[in-house]
């Protein structure tokens, strides 16, 4: 029984008596509706993501269902829903669970973030918290989850109770469409803004390219002496308003500035991995429907027949896991129209489950012809080496990076090489591997000159060595990583700006490998390195809030801010930043490309 509700009705029966508060109390009801779908679990899993998550009969806590999930040893058995909300408006969250640490929260709200938790309840407890929306929220993601390895949990009558949203009516066609700065290879549009948007689309010769969120965008990607014609349109969730009147620009001849060098990157660039093959708790996302924030896209994964075949296959996910995944045929016009939109796509090879080790010449040979027919079947801008777990190590005696005789390596650097060649100087080749695999080789390398050290540790050096003059972005992991020593020789862990600091100084600094004075891995250049993270606490441990990013942008970018750790220079031609995953980033609510956005503009 609730023990406050006879005090609440004695209070409110008094407050009605007054004059005046009957209607007030009574509109402020009428308003607010119960916006979570399904939260009762009445009609199955409908509504909701729970990739480890199922319906029981008992316990319930009303009705005839309720969810019941499990975490794992790494998972923490999250369910989860997008719900649409009103922006600059109040909203309660609350349900009722049952077990060990369990959590209930709201994601995406524009403002702060809550969670609220139980440590223990044998029966069922109610959870609640509240929250405001952003003034630019449209949607929140709201969920339950329990604790790594802590055993099941159940949730029922999941409500999120505030204003709904009025269906509307799209808004009107832009005006004012002008044009601004023209380069070679881009244009600069700017319109007034219009009442009721919440984003607009860009046209370009009558094909929409990308979108906005304010009233500027800069087309990129163009042909140098090219006339170009260009109109927008106004967004919002009911729909897309007429095309503006149209304006035209002629890009300027010769290669001028701002296309980021033969890689046709922007000065600042945001990299996303797309789950393109596998399903997961974060859900399948079209490639038309990532946002134009998204600089490189990066096809995961391309893993190979087996380990040591080098006969690497792409399977798109199927439609019995993924029920929304589009066409060859749309996946293919997706990539094309991403392309012209000044967009890099590219196939990444390995990830966690996909170990490649090219110990023949033969393999090497197979991975050179297997992963250009990718290529070439999709028309991709090039490749990403996310090569983990057993994939490069170094054999005994392998303690020159500059010159290594491992296969593995050797056999790598060769296939890449070669495929540089054959697709020219815009072939765009990415790396990315995880700290134990680069910054820890500051400590050690491979098995060390006496032997017995983990023969991974700084494996991919002399792959990152090799191909440093085609190499276009190095974006390591700072993330799933142990504590890694930086160039203060302090050891530095995952969880705040100082880690990602020192991790992103040590590549832009270079460093002696395992200490060696003559043996010096060199500085790479500010605009071949991004900062990898994990979009939001379900991508991956190391996870760290926006502000804790901006903290470390500033102080590498800037000198400004900076924690405990003192970077040895100050690099404002930074590439930007990397994610797993766009998939991860859409669940979150798009915090990560929000965050990236306000701060690269």
């Amino acid at each position: 029984m609730d023990r406050f509700r006879p005090v609440l009705a004695v209070l409110t029966a008094a407050l009605l008596a007054v004059p005046g508060i009957t209607a007030l109390s009574s509109a402020a009801r009428a308003a607010d509706a119960d916006l979570a779908r399904n939260g009762g679990f009445e009609t199955g899993l409908d509504g909701w993501t729970c990739p480890a998550g199922t319906t029981v009969n008992t316990p319930v806590h009303s009705g005839g269902s309720a969810l019941r999930a499990t975490p794992a040893g790494s998972d923490n058995a999250q369910c989860a829903q997008r719900v649409t909300v009103r922006p600059d408006s109040q909203y309660t969250l609350s349900g009722y669970v049952r077990g060990s640490y369990v959590y209930l929260g709201a994601s995406g709200t524009g403002t702060t973030d809550v969670s609220t938790w139980t440590q223990s309840a044998p029966d069922w407890q109610r959870l609640t918290t509240t929250f405001r929306t952003g003034p630019a929220t449209s949607s929140v993601t709201i969920y339950t989850h329990g604790w790594y390895g802590t055993g099941a949990y159940y949730a029922d009558d999941l409500t999120l109770t505030g204003p709904g949203v009025d269906a509307g009516q799209p808004p009107a066609a832009p005006t004012g469409l002008r044009t601004g700065t023209v380069t070679s290879t881009s244009v600069a549009l700017s319109w007034t803004a219009v009442p009721g948007a919440t984003g607009y689309a860009v046209y370009r010769d009558g094909v929409k390219t990308q979108t906005a969120g304010g009233t500027s965008a800069t087309v990129t990607g163009l042909t140098a002496a090219t006339a170009y014609s260009f109109q927008v349109t106004a967004t919002n969730d009911t729909g897309e308003s007429a095309r503006s009147a149209t304006v035209t620009a002629t890009t300027a001849t010769g290669s001028g500035g701002g296309d980021g060098g033969s890689s046709g990157l922007p000065a600042h660039a945001l990299v996303g991995y797309l789950h393109a093959s596998f399903a997961n708790g974060s859900g399948y996302t079209r490639l038309a429907d990532v946002p134009d924030s998204w600089d490189v896209i990066d096809l995961a994964f391309g893993e190979p027949t087996s380990a040591t075949s080098g006969d690497i296959r792409f399977d798109r996910c199927p439609v019995t896991e993924c029920p929304t995944v589009e066409s060859d045929a749309d996946f293919k016009a997706a990539i094309k129209a991403k392309q012209a939109a000044g967009k890099k796509v590219l196939i990444s090879i390995g990830g966690a489950n996909g170990q490649v080790q090219l110990t023949t010449t033969a393999a090497r040979d197979t991975f050179v012809s297997s992963v250009s027919k990718i290529i070439d079947e999709y028309g991709l801008d090039g490749l990403d080496i996310d090569f983990e777990g057993h994939s490069l190590s170094l054999n005994t005696g392998d303690t020159d990076f500059r010159n290594p005789t491992t296969p593995v390596v050797v056999n790598l650097i060769s296939a890449l090489k070669t495929l540089k060649a054959r697709y020219g100087a815009r072939f765009v080749l990415t790396m990315a591997p995880e700290t134990f695999f680069v910054q820890m080789g500051y400590q050690y390398y491979g098995t060390g000159k006496w032997g017995g050290q983990d023969p991974r540790c700084g494996a991919y050096l002399p792959v990152i060595h090799a191909l440093r003059d085609d190499l276009t972005l190095l974006h390591v992991q700072d993330y799933n990583s142990g504590p890694i020593m930086g160039l203060d020789n302090q050891y530095h862990s995952m969880g705040g700006a100082d880690f990602h600091t020192a991790m992103t100084d040590m590549l832009l600094t270079g460093f002696p490998v395992a200490g060696d004075p003559n043996n010096v891995f060199s500085p790479l250049r500010p605009d071949q390195v991004a900062i990898g993270m994990p979009a939001s606490v379900n991508a991956g441990n190391g996870y760290v809030a926006p502000a804790e990013v901006t903290k470390s942008l500033d102080c590498l970018t800037k000198r400004t801010g900076c924690g405990t750790y003192t970077p040895h220079g100050t690099w404002p031609a930074l590439r930007g930043l990397m994610t797993w995953s766009v998939n991860w980033d859409r669940f979150a609510g798009w915090e990560f490309q929000r965050m990236f956005d306000g701060y690269f503009g």
